[in-house]
C-alpha cells in the first residue's frame, strides 16, 4: 500500500491515525461556559418573537401590581409569554368552566350499612356530603392588536369570585 494515510493525524505528522477533533470541545474535560448563569461568560439569552425578530425589554421596571395565572400586570404594560401588550384600553374577559359536584363518600355509605343493623340511627351518616371542584377558569386578554389566554385550575367553588375581584383591579388599571 503506498497510498497516503486519508486520515492524516490533527498535528500533521504521517504517524498515527488522526480522528475527532484535535481542541476538545463542549464539555468534558473543560467545564461548561457558564450557560444560563448571568456574568460567567457563554451564551447569552436573547429573547426574539416568533418570526424571529428582537423583542425589546419593557422600561421603567417596577414590581407586578397583580399576576393572574401566567399574566402580569404591571404600571407599564401587561406581560405575557407572548410578549407585553399596553396596558391602556385592555380588555378582559374571563369564562367560568369549573363545576362542582356534591356527593355521598363511600365510607358514609359504609358506615350507614353497619349502624343501620344496631340501630335506626346509622341512616343519619347518609346525610354526609362531599364537594369536588374541577374545571378551569379561562382568562383572555386583549390590547394592542393582540390577544393573550390562560387557563386557571378552579380548587374550589370561590375560584372564581377570586379571578374576577383580581380581573377588576386589572380591568381599574386598564382604565387609568
Amino acid at each position: 500500500m503506498s497510498q497516503a494515510n486519508p486520515n492524516p493525524s490533527p498535528d500533521g505528522s504521517d504517524g498515527a491515525y488522526g480522528w475527532g477533533p484535535a481542541q476538545p470541545g463542549y464539555g468534558y474535560p473543560n467545564p461548561a461556559p457558564g450557560y444560563g448563569y448571568l456574568g460567567q461568560g457563554g451564551p447569552g439569552y436573547d429573547p426574539t418573537l416568533g418570526a424571529g425578530l428582537p423583542m425589546h425589554a419593557p422600561q421603567g421596571g417596577g414590581a407586578p401590581l397583580v399576576s393572574i395565572g401566567d399574566i402580569t400586570v404591571m404600571n407599564h404594560g401587561i406581560v405575557t409569554p407572548s410578549g407585553t401588550l399596553p396596558i391602556q384600553g385592555a380588555v378582559w374577559n374571563a369564562t367560568d368552566m369549573s363545576r362542582t359536584e356534591e356527593k355521598i363518600p363511600a365510607h358514609a355509605i359504609v358506615l350507614a350499612v353497619v349502624f343501620f343493623i344496631f340501630c335506626l340511627l346509622g341512616l343519619l351518616f347518609l346525610l354526609m356530603k362531599e364537594r369536588t371542584t374541577t374545571g378551569f377558569i379561562q382568562v383572555m386578554v386583549t390590547s394592542g392588536g393582540k390577544h393573550h389566554s390562560t387557563m386557571i385550575p378552579a380548587t374550589g367553588p370561590e375560584s372564581f369570585q377570586i379571578i374576577m375581584g383580581q380581573i377588576g383591579y386589572a380591568r381599574s388599571l386598564s382604565s387609568m
